[in-house]
């Protein structure tokens, strides 16, 4: 994840992208590929840039055509249509972070696995187990190829969080340290969108219409959709620039999500994370169901961690986070 402020940053990732089971698009940690992978997203966020002026009322591309509002429409009803189905969700993710000061052009700085975990309305985890960084690259093989090497580091931890529904749980394995923040009333239950979960499933797409200019642009693979969504709100231009999301065709299901950061430029600061998914466990139910509750729910910080108590408050109200005030993605 990029080193953006939290929990705000972690709070927009994905805006709902899940509550059904994600489709793993492929996507290889190599850097032949993972260059190729950079460069096609560069040219498609340079297209994107090249109509930022385009569209009215602050909106980053040009208005859309009767004909692509309609689709567009249709696609992000049968994706709300089947978020709203899933009840519980586990899955494992995998999240390659490219930052061109950390490491070569093409070359992730960082590999994170981990996991996630979801139960409706507004339970959730959110754990990387394991994090390599760039290491500089391997011995000569004998192919004459340079490939990159990668180590853990000491003391370095992923991300983890947890929301049990009341409270946000930030555990910092490195310093053994636990901030626990109360969310308030407002933000508990079905409200959790607007809080600080770091990873929200139940798509509401009205509400991700108004905050988000949302158009759908070509996609790599003919078995899936491909999504761009563009905050509206100064608050979350402040944490990315841009987020793709690819849904299977079939399903309507996120396969991969792109996240770039506020000053990505595809030259000067080729700055991004790319995530997949796998091993989906959806509405899960049996024996299993009584070992994950517990699991999920009761995840508590260990004995040897101290525990920093807060009240959650958010970074603006909605009038301030708002830049503009703009309707939905406009029409031509």
């Amino acid at each position: 994840m990029m080193r953006l402020t939290r929990p705000q940053a972690l709070g927009a990732l994905a805006f709902h992208l899940f509550a059904a089971a994600p489709v793993v698009l492929m996507f290889s940690a190599t850097a032949t590929t993972a260059q190729a992978q950079q460069q096609a997203a560069a040219q498609q966020q340079g297209n994107a840039q090249q109509q930022a002026s385009l569209g009215p009322n602050g909106q980053p591309f040009a208005a859309l055509t009767q004909e692509e509002f309609t689709r567009l429409q249709q696609i992000l009803n049968a994706w709300e249509g089947q978020s709203k189905d899933t009840k519980t969700l586990e899955c494992k993710f995998k999240v390659w972070h490219f930052d061109s000061f950390a490491a070569p052009a093409g070359v992730h700085a960082t590999l994170g696995e981990g996991v996630i975990r979801y139960m409706a309305p507004d339970k959730g985890l959110f754990r990387v187990d394991r994090k390599v960084f760039y290491n500089g690259t391997k011995p000569d093989d004998g192919s004459g190829v340079q490939k990159p090497d990668y180590a853990e580091q000491p003391g370095q931890f992923g991300e983890h969080w947890v929301c049990n529904g009341k409270e946000l749980l930030e555990f910092d394995r490195g310093n053994k340290e636990c901030k626990i923040q109360q969310l308030p009333p407002n933000m508990q239950g079905t409200q959790i969108f607007n809080s600080p979960l770091p990873f929200v499933f139940n798509l509401d797409q009205r509400q991700i219409q108004e905050r988000y200019w949302v158009r759908e642009v070509p996609s790599p693979d003919a078995q899936t959709i491909m999504l761009e969504a563009w905050p509206k709100r100064q608050v979350d231009r402040a944490q990315y620039k841009v987020v793709q999301i690819a849904l299977n065709t079939g399903t309507f299901t996120p396969v991969m999500l792109r996240l770039f950061a506020p000053n990505f430029d595809a030259t000067l600061a080729p700055k991004w994370d790319h995530y997949q998914f796998d091993e989906v466990k959806r509405n899960s139910i049996g024996a299993g169901m009584q070992a994950f509750l517990r699991s999920f729910i009761d995840e508590k910080p260990p004995a040897d961690f101290k525990v920093l108590r807060d009240m959650y408050q958010p970074p603006a109200d909605e009038a301030e986070a708002t830049a503009q005030a703009p309707g939905a993605t406009q029409v031509r």
